[in-house]
C-alpha cells in the first residue's frame, strides 16, 4: 500500500508553528489503543513544540478524540495499511516526520512530563541519538516482568545516570532525523534492531547518550508463553540481521558460538540484578526465569543466523500492541506511576 498522509485539526495557536521534536507512535488499529500514551504525551511541559505522528492502517478507521490533540504543534496520521512490523511503521512515520529530531512512542511506554523537554534539550549537543531511562510499572512481585525488564532494560534502570553509552533502550529512544534517512531504503530494516544502528553509528564516528532527566515507565510481560515467545522472535531477528552479508563460513562458525552468548548477557544481568536489590526487594526466581529468556533468545538467534528471520517480523508485531493482554489475569493492572 503506498503511504498517505491526512493533518489532523489542532488549535489555531499551533498552526503556524514549526515542531521541534516528532513523536511516533504506531497503531495496529485504532486511537483507544494508544490513548493511554497520548494522554502521556500531553502532559510534557514542551507539548506545544511536539508533532505526533500517527502511524496507522488508515485515517478513517483510527477514530481519534481531536479535542486530546489539540495543544500540540501538529498532529498527522501516516496511513500504511496492515501494521506487519514495528520497525517498518517506525521507518514510515519518521519519513513523514517534519522536525528534526524523531522520538519514538509505545502503546505501553508511558513517559514522564519532563521526558521531551530533556530530550530536545540532550539534541543540542552532537549525540546522534538520545535514550531515556526506563522505569518498571508491573506488579513488583512478578517475577516474569523483572526478568523482561532486566533482559531489555536493565542497563538503563532508572534513575541512572546521563552518558555516553554503547547502546539505547529499543523502540524508546529518540534520533536526529537526518541522521536516519541516511540509511535509504535500509531504514526499515535497521529500524527492527535499534542496537546495530546504536553499533553503526558509533563506527562512524556518531556518539549516542543516556539523558537520565527523560524517563520512561515501560509495561512489559507478565506471562511465560509471551515472554518466552518474544525473546525467541527478537533472538532470530536479531540473528539474521547481524548476519547479512556474511559468508557460509562465518554463519556456520557464528553459530558455533552462540552456546556462550547467555554466559555473556548473564554476567551484565548479574550486574544489574545486584543494584536492583540495593534498592529495593524482588521476588525470587528472577535470575533463574532471566537465564531462561537468554536461553532462547540464544536459540533464535542462531536459527536466524543460519536460516534468517522468516516470519518473525511478523509474529513479534502482534506482541508489540495491547500489552494488556500479556499480563497476569490473577491481578489487575497496576496504575502506572510516572
Amino acid at each position: 500500500m503506498e503511504v498517505g498522509v491526512t493533518d489532523l485539526e489542532t488549535s489555531r495557536e499551533a498552526e503556524s508553528c514549526e515542531p521541534v521534536m516528532s513523536v511516533i507512535l504506531a497503531t495496529p488499529d485504532c486511537y483507544e489503543t494508544i490513548r493511554k500514551t497520548i494522554r502521556h504525551l500531553r502532559t510534557q511541559t514542551v507539548k506545544h513544540q511536539l508533532e505526533i505522528i500517527i502511524v496507522a492502517p488508515s485515517a478513517s478507521s483510527l477514530h481519534p478524540n481531536e479535542s486530546e490533540l489539540r495543544e500540540f504543534c501538529r498532529v498527522r496520521v501516516v496511513e500504511v495499511g496492515r501494521v506487519t512490523s514495528i520497525g517498518s511503521a517506525n521507518a514510515k512515520g519518521i519519513r513523514q516526520a517534519s522536525a528534526p529530531i524523531v522520538a519514538l512512542a509505545e502503546d505501553h511506554a508511558f513517559p514522564a512530563p519532563g521526558w521531551a523537554e530533556a530530550l530536545i534539550a540532550a539534541h543540542r549537543h552532537p549525540w546522534a541519538a538520545v535514550g531515556a531511562v526506563i522505569r518498571n510499572p508491573n506488579d513488583p512481585e512478578n517475577v516474569i516482568a523483572w526478568a523482561d525488564f532486566l533482559i531489555g532494560f536493565g542497563e538503563y534502570l532508572a534513575p541512572g545516570e546521563s552518558g555516553v553509552v554503547e547502546r539505547l533502550p529499543g523502540n524508546n529512544s529518540s534520533y536526529k532525523r537526518a541522521v536516519l534517512l541516511e540509511y535509504g531504503p535500509y531504514l526499515e530494516t535497521m529500524m527492527e534492531t535499534e542496537s546495530l544502528i546504536h553499533k553503526d553509528l558509533r563506527e562512524k564516528g556518531y556518539q549516542v547518550y543516556l539523558e537520565s532527566a527523560a524517563q520512561v515507565s515501560h509495561l512489559n510481560f507478565e506471562l511465560v508463553s509471551s515472554f518466552l515467545s518474544v525473546k525467541y522472535l527478537s533472538g532470530r531477528i536479531f540473528g539474521a540481521a547481524r548476519a547479512r552479508g556474511w559468508s557460509l563460513f562465518y554463519r556456520l562458525l557464528f553459530a558455533c558460538g552462540t552456546p556462550l552468548i547467555p554466559f555473556v548477557r548473564y554476567r551484565r544481568l548479574k550486574k544489574h540484578w545486584n543494584s536492583l536489590r540495593q534498592s529495593r526487594r524482588l521476588p525470587w526466581g528472577v535470575m533463574p526465569m532471566a537465564w531462561c529468556g537468554l536461553l532462547v533468545s540464544a536459540t533464535g538467534e542462531m536459527i536466524g543466523c543460519c536460516f534468517g528471520a522468516g516470519r518473525a517480523v511478523e509474529k513479534r508485531a502482534k506482541f508489540e500492541f495491547h500489552r494488556i493482554l500479556h499480563l497476569a489475569k490473577t491481578r489487575k493492572p497496576r496504575r502506572v506511576e510516572v
